[in-house]
């Protein structure tokens, strides 16, 4: 059976991506697919063959953070703030045409509060860590390992209770939202994420630390990936029969201030015989980077394409990167730079794929790391071994069928 499917996307490339690969997945089945999402998504959203509407309200702020904290602002600004509006831009739009399932990037409550009014089934979709704290595994953005000790499990419940409280804090302007909205009120936070029919998460379980419980609709996905459509073409640049090491250098495509730690990587590489390729992305262009005889820099390149030749990824930690690493068996060194790169960055040590780094480090500890990374096989024999289960799990394509099962089981 065929069904019609609203997808509220936050837009960026982390999130975008995800959902327009889910929108790919579901049409491939035979289901009609639009998206709600800011303005600037909209020219690769109609590219990609979707119907597109975009936010119409203005949200209406009311700041609640004491402080400059990440996560607080990020509560004020983006989650809770605009709610409201959002939410009712949803409703009209779930009104405007025929709705049987909302898909919505956990971040976008309105939305969630949306399909709730309109009573059409709900899935969140998390593209990285979950939004929602889960019981024994560090929040997203703490950067802490897997608790293995009681001294270790009491900071990460602690850490736990500490992000809970602070989004507390915003239920009163979360019951404003739903009031607006003509919904009842919430006693708590985690009602948002644990009153729709799924919550998705689009990575590996086996990559993601083990929960000592997970909620009844709680589903891992595995990674949603699919090629970047603004990655120009390339052409190998080492020498045919080299058995030299190779390595993809590919921080974020957003601006988070990479450009020196760019350069000390490629300096780094310098140092070892080995070739890589350095691809610089949106937030570099114009930035002058000189590379040593064995680097080559490119403005972008299809990562798949270059993956299937290199031997390592230096990254920053972004988990579409790291996924689509470890799906080609490759051992990464991480370099986390803020967001959940750091909470990406301890997986990956966990995991044994890769080593992490400060971005901050010298020439000498990139290199160093790169090295390691290049003698000893046994990060390599791990990313393999990862990488196999991160494919059975995209095989799968499990959103399509998490999907349209919560729509058919509404349906009777």
């Amino acid at each position: 059976m065929s069904y019609n499917f609203l997808v509220a996307s936050w837009g960026g490339p982390g999130h975008l991506g995800p959902t327009l690969t889910a929108a790919r997945q579901l049409r491939a089945n035979g289901h009609g697919v639009r998206f709600i999402a800011r303005a600037d998504a909209r020219e690769p959203v109609e590219a990609a063959g979707f119907g597109f509407a975009t936010w119409q309200r203005k949200p209406r702020f009311s700041p609640i953070a004491q402080s400059s904290a990440p996560l607080e602002k990020a509560f004020d600004n983006l989650l809770f703030g605009p709610a409201a509006a959002r939410g009712a831009d949803t409703l009209d739009e779930i009104k405007r045409a025929p709705t049987d399932g909302l898909l919505t990037d956990t971040a976008l409550f309105g939305s969630v509060l949306a399909a709730e009014a309109a009573r059409i089934p709900c899935a969140l979709l998390s593209p990285t860590i979950s939004l929602r704290p889960l019981s024994g595994v560090p929040p997203i953005g703490s950067g802490l390992p897997a608790p293995r000790t009681p001294e270790e499990r009491t900071r990460v419940e602690a850490a736990n209770n500490r992000f809970v409280a602070v989004m507390n804090k915003w239920l009163p302007m979360l019951n404003e939202a739903r009031a607006s909205l003509h919904l009842a009120p919430c006693s708590h936070a985690l009602e948002l994420f644990d009153r729709p029919a799924r919550l998705l998460i689009a990575m590996s379980a086996a990559f993601d630390f083990p929960a000592d419980f997970l909620p009844g609709n709680v589903r891992y996905i595995g990674p949603l990936l699919d090629a970047s459509d603004w990655s120009q073409p390339w052409i190998p640049p080492w020498s045919r029969g080299s058995h030299r090491p190779r390595g993809l250098v590919s921080f974020s495509t957003t601006n988070q201030d990479q450009a020196d730690v760019l350069q000390r990587t490629v300096n780094a590489i310098g140092r070892i015989k080995m070739d890589a390729i350095a691809t610089l992305g949106p937030a570099l262009e114009g930035v002058s980077v000189h590379a040593p005889a064995n680097v080559t820099l490119l403005p972008s390149a299809p990562h798949d394409a270059v993956m299937k030749e290199v031997s390592l990824v230096v990254t920053h930690g972004g988990h579409g990167t790291v996924s689509r690493a470890l799906l080609h068996g490759l051992p990464l060194l991480v370099m986390p730079m803020g967001r959940d790169q750091g909470d990406i960055a301890a997986r990956v040590e966990a995991c044994g794929v890769g080593l992490i780094l400060a971005p901050t480090a010298a020439e000498t500890e990139i290199a160093a790391a790169i090295s390691r990374l290049i003698e000893r096989p046994q990060f390599r024999a791990a990313a393999r071994r990862l990488g196999d289960t991160i494919a059975a799990e995209v095989s799968k394509t499990s959103l399509v069928s998490e999907l349209e099962h919560i729509v058919h089981a509404r349906a009777f």
